[in-house]
């Protein structure tokens, strides 16, 4: 079921590239669709095409394996 706040779609994609972001995702500690949604956040921000409430949350999150700021 979807988060509150979120849209569910269904997805039809080749199992080969579902398979490689199943990988990625275990790589980073996220779910598939997090994944998923990173991958197209991600291309959407190269574009220049994020909305302004997702630019603000984008700025701040982190790639995995970056350190966090010290204290």
């Amino acid at each position: 079921m979807a988060s509150p706040g979120k849209k569910s779609y269904p997805l039809r994609i080749d199992p080969a590239l579902w398979a490689e972001i199943e990988r990625l995702a275990a790589q980073e500690l996220r779910s598939a669709n997090a994944q998923v949604e990173f991958l197209l956040r991600e291309g959407l921000a190269k574009r220049g095409r994020l909305p302004a409430a997702d630019k603000a949350a984008a700025s701040t999150a982190k790639e995995p394996g970056e350190s966090k700021p010290p204290r």
